[in-house]
């Protein structure tokens, strides 16, 4: 092996000595100044902060400024728990920033995907929102709480579809649905302690497989010109029942009337009847006679020309027209 020329160094020339307690007292600051440095940390005004100390739940903070023991030794985990989160399925909005808000393209169509209790094929988009009520429980009790919350939804939406017809679930049962799905899926979050709070389930796009869209859309335009034919005569029905109702209202008042006016007048008769009765028997023979006074009074107007003869007489003079003052 061949010797090594090494340069030489000037002489006279001395290496600085290393100082072994200056490199101690240096790295001793840095430790200090790291332990400083992570020994506080900030939890926004929307989250809480679980402080985990050697792996070990130690308490939950409050949003602001907090103390915690630096190296690793305390933990902590920010939770949004007074932001309102959402899940969908069957589709996705774009710019979300939660991975777990929604699925790949392909899990999308499998998502959406089902069966109606009248077997049935039916694309079914629905959405979630909830929140994180409980820190601790969310991160201790179920491991992933997204992801088995977007398993469990999965699950309860099958099932509540799946026990009622195609046409309930695309028309008129959607808020059925709704409101079925979300109160099984509050009772699976309670019974698993999940601390999530489930807001609202909303069905979005409910629509039957391309193949056979054509053949729904002409049942549902269908469906609603029935719906129609049977709200114009339902509003014919209305329009028409009250008229005659009245029209018999007012026939049967005029009825009415008429019946108590010829009560009345008959009630009258006979009370004048009654009156003159009485009168007749207090003095037949004047009775008669204003009676047949009045009567003549009445009915010899109405005669017209009038000629009173003797029985004897054996000729009939011409008598002045006195009807007409006396004009021929």
């Amino acid at each position: 092996m061949a010797k090594q020329d090494f340069p030489d160094f000037p002489r006279g020339v001395n290496l600085p000595d290393i100082d072994g307690k200056k490199i101690v007292g240096i790295m001793v600051l840095g430790a200090i100044l790291l332990g400083a440095w992570s020994s506080f940390y900030t939890v926004p005004a929307e989250a809480e902060g679980v402080v985990l100390r050697l792996g070990r739940y130690l308490k939950t903070s409050e949003p602001g400024l907090r103390f915690k023991i630096p190296f690793n030794v305390d933990r902590v985990a920010i939770i949004p728990v007074r932001r309102q989160l959402k899940q969908e399925f069957g589709f996705a909005t774009e710019g979300g920033t939660d991975e777990s808000q929604a699925t790949s393209s392909s899990e999308q169509i499998q998502e959406k995907s089902m069966v109606t209790g009248d077997v049935n094929a039916a694309l079914v988009e629905w959405v979630i929102q909830y929140r994180i009520n409980d820190s601790k429980d969310y991160l201790f009790n179920v491991r992933n709480p997204k992801a088995t919350l977007r398993d469990v939804s999965e699950s309860v939406m099958r099932e509540v579809v799946g026990d009622r017809t195609v046409d309930e679930v695309i028309t008129i049962g959607r808020q059925d649905v709704e409101s079925e799905a979300l109160a099984k899926l509050r009772d699976i979050v309670i019974k698993y302690k999940m601390g999530l709070g489930i807001d609202q389930v909303q069905l979005k796009d409910v629509n039957p497989p391309r193949p056979v869209q054509p053949s729904f859309d002409e049942v549902n335009n269908a469906k609603q010109q029935r719906e129609e034919q049977i709200n114009v005569a339902t509003g014919e029905y209305y329009k028409q029942v009250p008229k005659a109702k009245g029209e018999a209202d007012q026939k049967i008042r005029a009825a009415e009337g008429y019946a108590s006016k010829r009560i009345n007048e008959a009630q009258g008769d006979v009370a004048r009847f009654n009156a003159i009765l009485a009168e007749y028997l207090k003095a037949p023979d004047v009775t008669k006679r204003r009676i047949y006074l009045e009567t003549m009074t009445k009915v010899m107007p109405q005669l017209g020309s009038k000629i009173v003869i003797d029985e004897e007489a054996k000729q009939i003079l011409p008598l002045l027209n006195l009807s007409n003052g006396g004009k021929n």
